[in-house]
């Protein structure tokens, strides 16, 4: 007998089950069904607007699902995730079943890889195909010797952590006051990432202007990641104060953190996250070599 249990903080011991049946997944997948976000709120206690939702068969977990209700707006986002050798018996469709009826029948839900089995429980499901989010990669080695050009009067340096912190997340909101998921981080958040073993603040470039009192006043950022078991380097996150778009600081912050990856990683390969329907971003990828590797695909509810 299976039965789904909604809880708002899982045990040490659970996380444990949980992160074993979320590799397992990801070995036979390719790619995590469960976003970094995930991962870190499943690990970090109790999260306002976080709920988890274990399924167990005759004791052992064999699904796992979570709900995020923290946007003012949009409705809840869910993702969710069947043990390899337990898919085909109706586990995905009761878990997706139990996000919607624990969002109010207001639900977003993300399927990372875009695998057709994924499609088809959002069919059954009665979601429909909402957003899609690319995943680009590139060879690294044009970037080796690169020499961005910066606008007149910005420098750029690493960030300080701890120092860096508030004035980072307020040009964070700032930059992407139009996207919740990165616009809506907060301190905790920033700690999260912080104290993950990939966080290295030399790969994390803050470009600067001086201010008319001598203070420093933050207008860019790139925020670069290393996956080390796949030597791959990540454009993780550049963003852009709204008064210094179009000035060509988001490209020269983006070759910034290229040429970290290539000469002082010595990695081979970047990637980046990208909407598709951000048509004037994918272009610049384009520009700079990246090519589509693989597709998240979001589902909705109609209503």
């Amino acid at each position: 007998m299976s039965d789904v249990v909604v809880v708002d903080e899982v045990s040490t011991e659970v996380v444990r089950e949980t992160q074993d049946l979320i590799d397992a997944a990801t070995r036979t997948d390719g790619q995590p069904a469960v976003s970094e976000q995930g991962r870190l709120q499943l690990c970090g206690g109790r999260r306002a607007g976080v709920r988890h939702l274990l399924l167990r068969q005759d004791g052992t977990l064999v699904g796992y699902a979570q709900l995020e209700d923290t946007d003012p707006v949009e409705a809840p986002a869910g993702e969710l995730v069947v043990h390899p050798a337990h898919r085909g018996r109706g586990h995905g469709r009761k878990l997706g079943q139990a996000l919607l009826d624990s969002s109010g029948k207001r639900l977003r839900l993300w399927a990372h890889g875009g695998h057709p089995a994924a499609r088809h429980l959002a069919q059954l499901l009665g979601l429909a195909l909402f957003r899609e989010l690319r995943q680009m990669r590139c060879p690294l080695a044009a970037f080796e010797r690169t020499e961005p050009a910066f606008p007149e009067g910005v420098t750029v340096r690493t960030f300080q952590p701890g120092a860096d912190d508030e004035a980072w997340l307020a040009l964070n909101a700032a930059a992407f006051a139009h996207h919740p998921e990165q616009g809506g981080l907060t301190q905790q958040d920033l700690e999260d990432r912080k104290g993950q073993p990939w966080f290295d603040p030399h790969g994390f470039f803050l470009a600067t202007r001086r201010r008319p009192d001598g203070g420093e006043q933050l207008v860019g950022f790139h925020w670069t990641k290393v996956h080390s078991a796949e030597q791959l380097g990540e454009v993780y996150v550049v963003g852009v104060a709204p008064d210094e778009q179009g000035s060509g600081l988001g490209r020269a912050l983006t070759a910034t953190g290229l040429r970290h990856l290539a000469r002082d990683r010595s990695l081979p390969t970047a990637m980046l996250y990208v909407d598709a329907d951000n048509g004037p971003a994918v272009a610049v990828y384009e520009r700079l070599g990246f090519r589509t590797h693989e597709t998240d695909l979001m589902y909705r509810t109609e209503s």
